[in-house]
């Protein structure tokens, strides 16, 4: 290796640009290069499907940094796209043609949205929401449509689902699973939210999978479900999930089952390559098995985390998992993993729009979801980075003050 060789991350979302900053901001002298196959500027996501549609925010309001920051940080921005890894030449080979010698390479390169299979999906009003380019295109139509359908109830589907109420626009939901977010939150917290979803004049349909996507003479008519009734659109928006970008590590020869398999410090296999973010699956001493993890939080800590071992103080990934989504006038932050729970509290009301649901196993805190209470989801996040458990009873008493646990 030479002194001259780049810290070299490819993919410039949440993980691969904060990677970047974070190395600064710890000293590191090393060259840098921050690989975006995007024609913007590195941005934020979350406004993607909230602000930005509602026409509140732009491409320079959603970007991290303007182009003098990385200007200014020694941070060579590269847009290109890399396209293979020559793990014994130490090179990332790009779609240009031309090739980099790394000292460390990182794989930050995210998820890209799962595709619809059946006939029609990929008609004009048919679309995905992850980019920018995405959000551009679906603001542009959402001024000329009357009627939108939201294929998945997940947090993205949702978000958008709120946003286009809010514009009034008449919106339908379907969900294949029982109840929406399933995979993520709790009874509780579905149910609260489908009834506020349905108050704001969104319909849900739950337990339904979409038969076919009907048109006539080339334009959308809507979507036939599976009991038969015809739900009728002008634009329909795709929110089925995601699978992580791990062609490049499969390609590469590293272990990238369900993410690009690291270690407990994000290395994987090869001593001079690491994967972070939405791409990686990765151990940690706070669960039983390696998990991946689509967050904006978790891409964050991530890169902070990798910083530091690149900069010469190597700690294992240990941050407690927290997510949030903002849907309409409703905030819901989540702290940890409790599928395994064998009891349920729940502190404060669902009917006065606050509340938060404490999850326990063996008697141990496993995670907490709150609905617009900051407090207490800031609280369980100390509370479980520090592995303390406030009993059931005082969880679920409002005048109990979480932080007398600590």
């Amino acid at each position: 290796m030479t002194a001259n060789e780049p810290i070299t991350i490819v993919g410039a979302g949440h993980a691969g640009l904060q990677l970047a900053a974070s190395l600064r901001q710890l000293g590191s002298d090393d060259p840098i290069v921050l690989v975006n196959n995007e024609p913007h500027l590195p941005y934020q996501r979350p406004p993607l499907s909230k602000a930005f549609l509602q026409g509140t925010a732009d491409p320079e309001t959603v970007s991290f940094r303007s182009q003098s920051f990385f200007r200014d940080q020694r941070i060579n921005l590269v847009d290109d796209e890399v396209i293979a890894i020559d793990r014994f030449a130490r090179k990332a080979i790009f779609q240009s043609g031309h090739s980099l010698t790394y000292r460390h390479l990182v794989i930050a390169t995210g998820a890209r949205n799962r595709v619809l299979q059946m006939p029609n999906a990929d008609h004009d009003d048919v679309h995905y929401l992850r980019t920018l380019a995405d959000s551009e295109t679906i603001r542009g139509r959402l001024a000329k449509v009357k009627r939108v359908i939201v294929i998945g109830a997940g947090f993205i589907g949702l978000e958008f689902a709120s946003t286009a109420a809010q514009m009034g626009i008449d919106v339908d939901i379907i969900e294949l699973a029982p109840r929406i977010m399933a995979r993520v939150v709790s009874p509780t917290v579905s149910a609260y939210f489908q009834k506020r979803h349905e108050a704001a004049g969104c319909r849900v349909h739950c337990g339904r999978a979409v038969a076919a996507i009907e048109t006539a003479n080339g334009r959308l008519q809507g979507v036939l479900l599976d009991d038969g009734r015809m739900l009728a659109a002008d634009l329909i928006v795709v929110g089925i999930g995601v699978v992580p970008n791990v062609e490049l590590a499969l390609e590469a020869g590293l272990p990238s089952e369900e993410g690009i398999a690291v270690d407990e410090h994000l290395a994987t296999l090869d001593p001079n390559i690491s994967a972070i973010g939405d791409c990686a699956r990765f151990s940690s001493p706070r669960y039983p098995s390696a998990v991946r993890l689509e967050s904006v939080a978790n891409a964050t800590d991530q890169a902070k985390c990798l910083a530091a071992r690149l900069t010469g103080l190597p700690k294992p990934f240990e941050s407690v998992a927290w997510f949030w989504s903002d849907q309409g006038s409703d905030k819901l932050q989540i702290a940890g993993f409790f599928e395994r729970h064998d009891e349920a509290v729940v502190r404060g009301d669902p009917d006065q729009n606050s509340f938060s649901v404490f999850f326990y196993g063996q008697g141990k805190l496993l995670g907490v979801e709150s609905v617009n209470r900051s407090g207490d989801h800031m609280a369980a996040r100390r509370l479980l980075a520090a592995g303390v458990t406030v009993c059931p009873s005082h969880a679920a008493n409002p005048s109990f003050e979480l932080k007398n646990a600590l």
